[in-house]
């Protein structure tokens, strides 16, 4: 755990340190869980937001995008159940004055659980090899009942205590099972209370009266802005039933414990996708894009730092929902979710609003609401999630003769922030110029930097660290057979290429398409 602890700060530190990701408001001291995107952070994250984009809408005809507002009707918060559910149960440590979510330790001592019975079952694999049968291990082996039995038996009592609203049930899990302050190993918790994430402000003119009428919210979501411009999009992009709406855009939550970088923050960005579909088939499409985001994640990530998660306890709204969880250094967490939220949302926006939204099915000759399956990604968990996959230390060999560290971000060349680095090999003899002619061609089809400081080996080593996948050296050699050499981040190997070849082995290389 020490090892991930130290990978996390290097992390965060190689973050700042490069122009990835700034603490907000650093010069009075920050502001908690906030942050601020440096220009390559920018780039990145763009990059990722990008492809979800293409990957979404434009590979699918049935998918349109749209950006609401982030101020909404009150009312909508009510009939989405966010005013009197959007709750989180909140717990002391009196010892560590830490704070907690109570449900968040539960089900970490349940993945606790999971894993021990995971190396049981790993153990015995190792060890009776090809004979290994996993199915009858699990329910024959001692041991691992033991932990099945007590998962099953914890896993009861929590999500009952959760459906019922049962605080002090809540408390009395944590008791029993001994769970300690992550942070300080103290066991002396208060009482659980409710907390109410969402950020209320007060809206137009008679702000000032601070009346109840006037109060709005930060949306905590950007689903509920796709739904109630569900009839909008139907009916201007004339779209049949199973159609989708696609969405990225900022939310806003009050979260009791935002730790983590930026992973768990008051303000972020959700990609989100509500595909709706006629009753009746929502567990075949549910099926159906669970499948298709893992596969887009794996795209980016390794099979082994991805899993599924089926949730404990099921949303106000959903009738079944899975997370896909990364392997971040803090363990596996959730990176994006899939819930099939049956009419809930649309039924209620119609019960609160009074007005009809329905769906017209001419193959049905019936009008009715339609059931909802979302998926929804967040995008800074997903940078984040990229920078640590990426981020590696390896020897490489020097200038001597020998190796030397160096630090690289490896990330897919299509979400690098810059594609591709022009660099001189010295800053006099005409270099200079004849680098800026090839950075001025290059910069009009990539994102396309250029770096005449420092030694060439120092500036491929801050393109490494940045992620930059090409790095193209102009030398004496250019000024005669206008040629130059590209760089490989990855395999360090280079290539005596035309000029003029240089854009399309580029551009061909950072495709998006790579992705797609």
């Amino acid at each position: 755990m020490k090892n991930q602890q130290d990978v996390f700060k290097k992390l965060i530190s190689h973050s700042k340190e490069y122009g990835f990701i700034y603490p907000s408001s650093e010069v009075y001291d920050g502001l908690s869980a906030v942050y601020d995107y440096g220009p390559y952070g920018v780039e990145l994250k763009n990059n990722i937001k990008t492809y979800w984009w293409k990957a979404m809408v434009q590979m699918h005809e049935n998918i349109v995008g749209i950006d609401s507002a982030i101020f909404m009707h009150p009312k909508i918060w009510k009939a989405s159940g966010h005013v009197d559910a959007f709750n989180d149960p909140m717990i002391d440590n009196k010892d560590s004055k830490k704070r907690y979510r109570a449900d968040v330790l539960i089900e970490d001592y349940l993945g606790k659980l999971d894993d021990k019975i995971a190396k049981e079952v790993e153990k015995a694999a190792k060890r009776f090899g090809n004979s290994f049968d996993e199915g009858v291990y699990r329910s024959t082996n001692e041991r691992v009942l033991n932990y099945a039995e007590e998962r099953g038996r914890i896993a009861q009592r929590y999500v009952k205590a959760m459906e019922d609203n049962n605080l002090a049930e809540l408390k009395q899990i944590i008791v029993d099972c001994d769970i300690p302050d992550p942070e300080s190993g103290s066991r002396n918790w208060t009482d659980v209370r409710q907390f109410n994430l969402m950020f209320a402000t007060q809206f137009g003119a008679l702000a000032a009266t601070a009346e109840e009428d006037n109060r709005v919210y930060l949306r905590p979501e950007t689903a509920q802005g796709i739904f109630v411009n569900f009839l909008n999009v139907q009916r201007t992009t004339r779209q049949k039933l199973p159609f989708g709406i696609a969405q990225i855009g900022k939310a806003f939550r009050n979260e009791i414990v935002a730790r983590q970088f930026i992973f768990r923050m008051r303000e972020f960005e959700q990609m989100e996708m509500q595909f709706f579909v006629p009753p009746g088939t929502e567990m075949e499409w549910y099926q159906y894009w669970r499948d298709v985001r893992l596969k887009w994640h794996k795209n980016l990530f390794a099979a082994s730092q991805l899993r599924f998660h089926d949730h404990e306890k099921l949303a106000h709204y959903a009738n079944a929902a899975v997370d896909i969880e990364f392997e971040f250094p803090f363990g596996f967490k959730e990176i994006e979710g899939i819930h099939s939220r049956t009419d809930f949302d649309l039924g209620n926006h119609q019960l609160f609003s009074g007005k009809k939204i329905q769906y017209f099915d001419p193959e049905r000759n019936e009008s009715y609401v339609p059931y909802v399956v979302e998926t929804s990604v967040g995008a800074d968990r997903t940078f984040l999630a990229v920078m640590h996959a990426g981020l590696q230390e390896e020897e490489v060999p020097d200038a001597e003769g020998g190796t030397a560290l160096r630090t690289v971000l490896k990330v897919h060349p299509a979400l690098a922030p810059v594609k591709v680095a022009v660099l001189p090999l010295i800053s006099k003899d005409e270099l200079p110029e004849k680098a800026r002619q090839i950075f001025n061609r290059l910069k009009m089809s990539v994102a396309c930097q250029y770096d005449e400081k420092d030694s060439i080996g120092r500036r491929y080593r801050r393109q490494d660290a940045i992620g930059t996948p090409y790095c193209v050296t102009v030398d004496f050699d250019t000024l005669s057979n206008d040629t130059v050499t590209i760089r490989n981040r990855d395999t360090l190997q280079q290539e005596r290429v035309p000029i003029n070849a240089l854009e399309d082995i580029i551009v061909r290389a950072t495709s998006m398409n790579q992705l797609l």
